[in-house]
């Protein structure tokens, strides 16, 4: 159930999203890097939810395009910059292995989303958002009939490379106004944040 319509679009938009990063760099007190653009969303959003104003503290979060990409990113970064990052489960021994400072999302970013907002808002999301009646005709389907309704969650938000992009955003927006922000991206924060 692929988005193979929007993967160009998508992929414009990370790479895009990288280069303009990329640029920011050299004058930045801090680098988060992060596997993807949607971790990207949802630290800026969490970000602007507590206040904090990333371009004014001259805090950049690059998204790398994947985690096997970390070792090319560091040796990017200027010597003695501050850098931490922000990563999947899966993939903690990569980032282990180049950085000291970061994060992991267990299971990865969506999961974290998910249960911090809680399977009541977020079928109130889809229905404000009108991916209702999608989700529903998604539960039906053999593989996903009975399953945990945070892994159909997780599924459907991620079979679709806009839609995984759009609810970054908005699931960070729901747990971040209900105060419970995923203890990866506010540890993150914090962590980048108390030192510049």
């Amino acid at each position: 159930m692929a988005d193979d319509a929007g993967m160009p679009a998508a992929n414009a938009a990370s790479l895009q999203a990288t280069a303009d990063a990329m640029s920011r760099v050299a004058s930045a007190s801090a680098v988060i890097l992060v596997e993807g653009i949607t971790d990207q969303i949802a630290l800026e959003t969490a970000a602007t939810f507590l206040s904090r104003d990333l371009a004014a503290e001259r805090v950049v979060i690059v998204p790398i395009g994947g985690a096997h990409a970390i070792g090319r990113f560091v040796m990017m970064l200027p010597a003695g910059m501050r850098r931490v990052g922000l990563c999947d489960l899966q993939e903690q021994e990569l980032f282990r292995g180049e950085l000291t400072d970061f994060q992991v999302c267990a299971d990865d970013l969506e999961d974290e989303l998910i249960r911090a907002a809680g399977t009541g808002a977020v079928t109130a999301l889809f229905e404000a958002e009108r991916d209702l009646r999608s989700f529903r005709s998604f539960q039906k389907q053999p593989a996903w009939r009975g399953q945990d309704l945070q892994a159909q969650m997780h599924r459907f938000i991620r079979s679709s490379s806009r839609r995984n992009l759009r609810y970054a955003r908005l699931l960070t927006e729901t747990a971040s106004g209900r105060g419970v922000l995923p203890r990866p991206l506010a540890a993150i924060l914090e962590t980048v944040l108390e030192t510049v």
